[in-house]
């Protein structure tokens, strides 16, 4: 069942490029050389098995397996027992992801396989399985319109209005695509050519997609911006960037447009990720943003109201995404040394 809270969550998951660490918990080995994903299904232990071309692969040879790619590769091609355990599989995360909170499921196949007709059919299948067992609905998320268009035709209505991730100044050719399937977007800040740098160049690009988007008969309920995160392991400026910049905005689109920004972009390259995303969301949450991608088992309204900064790691953290950690330097020293 959902249990949604005011935070608009949109889950991040369900993504054909997500990885497992062999060595990790999640992948078991046996003696016959034959590998499993290890998940739970209703609380039971289960497993999927790995394609052995999987296992030849430069990925599996760096320590990694591409979780979701294989549980749809097993879904549509396996045999009867891994076709079964493949959906199995994707439902669990599912059913995970609106148990925690999310509002919506995105889902992306893009890089499931380089031909589109096989990405299409995989787009299908998931998004059927899927919401089989969820009754929220799917966030649909390829940069391939025609992938996109499959993906929406795909949504059942009945589970409420799906999402378009996303549309920009580079892809509004997408926005009459949603505009036809009745769908809600996320509105990033990329510009028709270049990728925007300060404050002042979202705004502006966000305006004139806001034009477009309007001229297209989206009222502003039905718009979630994304401001576009950065890395702050880049520069730390990034982050308190981001605050500004959905300050601003709320200020100018008013109460009723939404917020859709890829949070968890913020904490890649440092240590401790999970903790640098639940501050970065409070924070964002406290300058107006309303909801984010992000995965809803870490970040969602009980999380972010629970972080207290008295604790050394959260108030590290916190700095750190202020501006007040050169190079993050404090935050990753506390980190590595386990004095936060």
């Amino acid at each position: 069942m959902s249990s949604k809270g005011a935070f608009i969550i949109v889950g991040e998951n369900i993504h054909c490029t997500r990885i497992r660490l062999t060595a990790g918990k999640y992948v078991e080995t046996a003696a016959d050389g034959s590998s499993s994903l290890l998940f739970k299904d209703d609380g039971k232990p289960a497993r999927l098995p790995i394609p052995g071309f999987i296992t030849g692969e430069d990925n599996w040879k760096s320590g990694k397996v591409r979780h979701v790619a294989v549980a749809v590769y097993q879904g549509l091609y396996g045999s009867p027992a891994e076709r079964e355990a493949g959906t199995r599989y994707v439902q669990a995360m599912a059913r995970e992801q609106q148990s925690a909170g999310a509002w919506f499921l995105d889902l992306n196949v893009d890089e499931f396989s380089t031909d589109r007709d096989e990405k299409i059919k995989a787009m299908q299948w998931a998004a059927a399985v899927i919401q089989q067992v969820v009754e929220v609905p799917l966030s649909i998320d390829s940069s391939d319109p025609q992938i996109l268009k499959a993906g929406l035709e795909a949504c059942d209505p009945s589970k409420g209005k799906p999402m378009v991730n996303s549309v920009s100044l580079e892809r509004a050719g997408f926005i009459p695509v949603a505009a036809a399937a009745g769908a809600c977007i996320i509105a990033g800040a990329t510009g028709a050519d270049r990728m925007p740098e300060g404050v002042e160049d979202r705004l502006a690009n966000i305006e004139q997609l806001m034009k477009i988007i309007a001229e297209a008969g989206f009222v502003h309920d039905e718009v979630y911006l994304d401001p576009l995160v950065y890395p702050a392991s880049v520069d730390v400026r990034n982050a308190r960037l981001i605050i500004d910049t959905i300050k601003a905005l709320r200020k100018r689109y008013g109460d009723q447009i939404h917020f859709a920004p890829g949070l968890s972009n913020v904490s890649y390259g440092f240590p401790g990720r999970g903790v640098i995303n639940q501050v970065f969301a409070r924070l964002c949450r406290e300058a107006g943003c309303d909801g984010g991608i992000v995965d809803p088992v870490q970040i969602n309204d009980r999380v972010m109201d629970s972080i207290d900064y008295g604790v050394e790691r959260y108030r590290l953290a916190r700095e750190l995404l202020r501006g007040n950690d050169e190079f993050g330097m404090q935050y990753i020293t506390a980190m590595k040394e386990g004095t936060a």
